[in-house]
Order: structure tokens, then sequence, then C-alpha cells
């Protein structure tokens, strides 16, 4: 597989505004891509995103990594 490609055969990438508890379809499309691993995240399970970041994260475990990642005491 080209890796240009998504890993969703025919599918399309699609571009959200991730907004308060909801989120805005700006280009339509069959999945997301996760913020920090890259992963191809199909639009029905689209869960966990940063509002003022505007990333998407694949599942709770990638979410919470980011937001200690973020939110480290320096």
């Amino acid at each position: 597989m080209n890796r240009y490609e998504p890993k969703f055969i025919g599918g399309r990438e699609a571009k959200l505004r991730y907004l308060d508890g909801d989120y805005q379809v700006v280009v339509p499309g069959d999945f997301v891509r996760c913020s920090v691993t890259g992963e191809a995240i199909p639009m029905d399970l689209v869960r966990y995103w940063n509002v003022e970041r505007q990333e998407v994260y694949a599942n709770a475990d990638i979410s919470m990594q980011r937001y200690v990642e973020l939110n480290r005491i320096r």
C-alpha cells in the first residue's frame, strides 16, 4: 500500500473543526487522522479531541497521554 493512501480503501480524509462537545465537518470524508499516532479514525468513532489545540485522538488513553504531555509542571 502506498503510504499516502488512506487505510480505508476508497476512503477520503475528512477535515473537522472541533467544538465543545461536538464538531463541525469542514470537508466531508470517511475518517480523520489521530494527531498523535496518525492512525485513521472512522467518522463514527470520533470521540476524543482538544478544542483549544484542534487535535483529535484515536482513544481515551492517547487523549490522556497528550493531556499529561501538554500539562507537565515545568
